[in-house]
């Protein structure tokens, strides 16, 4: 069972670029993975909001979460346990998927606009 985090480049407004770095996940060996995403444009990304999505085969994107200056806010509460965010250095943000199921199968990516 293989669990597909692909690369992606999205632009949220001009001049920004989010890079992803492929990551694969096998069920059954590993119970907690994490995935970065590196800014390159974005002004003041300490108190850029990134978020994080969830594309699962058959249905439409999901917003999990998203993180500002220091505090990551949830689409759904039930989702604290499972999934979290940091921002490192100056333009650095890491999702972290903890006890990876079946469930969790899926594509994840990073966004970046203005509130």
């Amino acid at each position: 069972y293989l669990f597909c985090f692909l690369p992606c480049f999205l632009d949220g407004q001009a001049q920004v670029l989010l890079k992803q770095r492929e990551v694969s996940i096998t069920r059954g060996h590993t119970t907690t993975t994490s995935m970065d995403c590196i800014a390159e444009g974005i002004p003041d990304f300490q108190y850029a909001y990134i978020h994080w999505y969830r594309h699962a085969a058959s249905k439409a994107p999901e917003r999990i979460l998203y993180i500002g200056l220091s505090a990551v806010a949830y689409d759904d509460n039930s989702y604290s346990n499972k999934y979290s965010s940091l921002k490192k250095g100056t333009n650095g943000c890491t999702f972290i998927i903890n006890d990876i199921n079946s469930n969790d199968e899926g594509t994840y990516y990073c966004a970046y606009w203005h509130f």
